[in-house]
């Protein structure tokens, strides 16, 4: 049991992981239904969207009706002209690190639509919001500022969207320096990290640049998981939970049509760590 103070910090930490990360709004249930607070939310990837959503304090059928809304097949239907052009003509069009395959002026708009001027001051619980410096590979912590601006960094997938600049920086997805960014909860404090991470599938047949992409990515975003939070579990004094959902399904990254069953299984996966979390609590 955690004894350092009466009240030991709880933070739940959602991975990189696409639309698997709803599995999170069936981690928040449990913890609902427990009655267990959590004293901040880390996410990045797309655990930055859940995690934003969670630390707003939206409802699950808010939260899932502004998944449905958002992230769907289409923002990444539409090509970018600079992009392939700076691709093809790299002399003429100036290939730089503004590079983007996708327009993304379409998840742009829908960010905002979802978030409006939401700033992390006006979260319910403290957020923390991971991405990466495109320059230096380190990992970027952002706590401050608008919420969608935030998001839209933690989700820039190379090649794919263009990083966000943010700050005087290029940001990419946040999984690219920790896919469970752990680490900013041991440094804000918790005592117990409650820590749902996933492993990103491989492709089945690689068959275009953005498959190729895809598959690099995941053999990078599955090394760092494993090698984090080993780290993490060994040097450290938090008690770090890992919440893992066992999909039987493959989610892919726009299959929102099996929210119900993400949620469903996030929340077996929480179900199955309870009595663990309920005896550090002394519950």
């Amino acid at each position: 049991m955690v004894t350092k103070r009466d009240k030991p910090r709880i933070a739940l930490v959602i991975g990189s992981g696409s639309v698997k990360c709803a599995a999170a709004i069936g981690l928040k249930k449990v913890l609902e239904r427990e009655h267990i607070d959590v004293d901040m939310v880390v996410g990045c990837s797309g655990g930055a969207i859940y995690a934003s959503l969670i630390a707003l304090g939206w409802s699950v059928e808010r939260a899932t009706e502004s998944t449905l809304r958002m992230w769907t097949r289409e923002v990444t239907a539409k090509r970018s002209t600079r992009g392939i052009l700076q691709l093809t003509l790299p002399w003429v069009f100036k290939f730089d690190e503004s590079f983007g395959l996708i327009d993304d002026r379409l998840i742009n708009r829908r960010l905002h639509d979802g978030y409006g001027n939401a700033i992390f001051a006006d979260t319910l619980i403290p957020l923390f919001v991971t991405a990466t410096d495109f320059y230096s590979g380190e990992q970027v912590v952002l706590s401050e500022g608008r919420i969608e601006d935030a998001v839209r960094a933690s989700i820039s997938i190379p090649y794919i969207f263009p990083p966000q600049k943010l700050n005087g920086r290029f940001l990419i997805d946040g999984y690219q320096s920790d896919p469970l960014p752990i680490g900013v909860a041991i440094k804000e404090g918790a005592d117990i990290i409650i820590a749902m991470g996933f492993e990103s599938p491989y492709q089945e047949h690689v068959t275009s640049l953005m498959r190729y992409n895809f598959q690099i990515a995941s053999m990078t975003s599955n090394n760092l998981l494993k090698t984090n939070y080993a780290f993490h579990n060994l040097a450290h004094h938090s008690e770090i939970i890992p919440i893992i959902p066992e999909f039987k399904h493959r989610i892919k990254l726009f299959d929102t049509d099996k929210l119900p069953y993400v949620i469903e299984e996030g929340e077996h996966a929480a179900e199955q760590q309870l009595p663990f979390i309920k005896s550090l609590l002394g519950k």
